[in-house]
């Protein structure tokens, strides 16, 4: 069924090819649904097979929208990497922006957190974000640049109790970001990273809950923890999706071409406190 609530908004991708990982749902579904409405090509990456078609149908079932695809993509996987880009340049010939979005949530202080949980954050975080950003790379390199939107966490750039593994994790995407943009700014290949704040997307609240309905630890009731989180913001809420979508839209498009290994965080101001 179409979705009337999704309209073309404007032409600031117009021409460009973006592939969005996590694009089944959260923050890389409204990410790639704003792309698409700005002129994007989308390629819809997600660990979920039907999530990632499921966003491709929303985006081609509206009318003026571009052209989407989806593939099953696991980012901790070197391979199906690779086969993300190769599909990608098999459908839409380039690509000009990876938004490297995809994500897995993980409570535990450093005591708490197990092996196996810590290897599991920090290969899909961390490691898929690298992945994913070498795939891509040498195609964007070859024909003269690209963009690149890494996404970590107002927990790489402020402490938050019982999140280790997470907060190692885009802890470490934002130095990784740093490096590369250095590295292929001579190539044109512009590399950005957005630190969202809380936004209660499906990743967060599963943390939330697995908390006890409190990140910061407690038995409050998730709606009203939520509630209470959004009064620790200056701007006095939550984010939305939809917040960081538009970021995400100003990185990947000409607008940002002077702009390279940047940290942004998207937080109603709490990295200001």
């Amino acid at each position: 069924m179409k979705n009337t609530n999704l309209i073309k908004t404007g032409e600031r991708l117009l021409g460009k090819t973006a592939i969005v990982t996590g694009a089944g749902s959260g923050l890389g579904q409204a990410s790639a649904i704003h792309f698409a409405a700005q002129g994007a090509r989308v390629m819809c990456a997600d660990i979920s097979e039907a999530a990632a078609q499921a966003t491709a149908q929303l985006i081609e079932e509206n009318p003026g929208f571009e052209q989407a695809s989806f593939i099953k993509a696991d980012v901790s996987e070197e391979k199906s990497n690779e086969m993300m880009v190769t599909k990608t340049l098999d459908t839409f010939g380039r690509v000009d922006i990876l938004f490297a979005n995809a994500g897995v949530p993980g409570a535990g202080s450093v005591t708490t957190t197990t092996k196996n949980e810590w290897d599991r954050v920090i290969g899909v975080n961390l490691t898929g974000v690298f992945l994913s950003n070498k795939a891509v790379i040498p195609h964007m390199v070859s024909q003269g640049g690209g963009s690149i939107i890494n996404q970590s966490s107002l927990t790489a750039l402020t402490a938050w109790s019982g999140v280790a593994a997470y907060t190692a994790a885009k802890g470490g995407v934002v130095a990784l970001t740093r490096q590369a943009a250095i590295e292929y700014a001579k190539d044109n290949v512009r590399i950005n990273v957005i630190c969202p704040g809380t936004i209660p997307t499906p990743l967060v609240t599963s943390v939330y809950e697995e908390r006890g309905g409190n990140v910061l630890g407690g038995s409050t009731p998730l709606d009203q923890a939520l509630a209470e989180a959004g009064e620790m913001f200056p701007l006095g809420r939550l984010g939305n999706p939809e917040d960081i979508a538009y970021m995400a839209i100003y990185l990947a498009s000409d607008e940002s071409k002077w702009v390279t290994g940047t940290i942004f965080p998207v937080d109603g101001g709490y990295n200001a406190i």
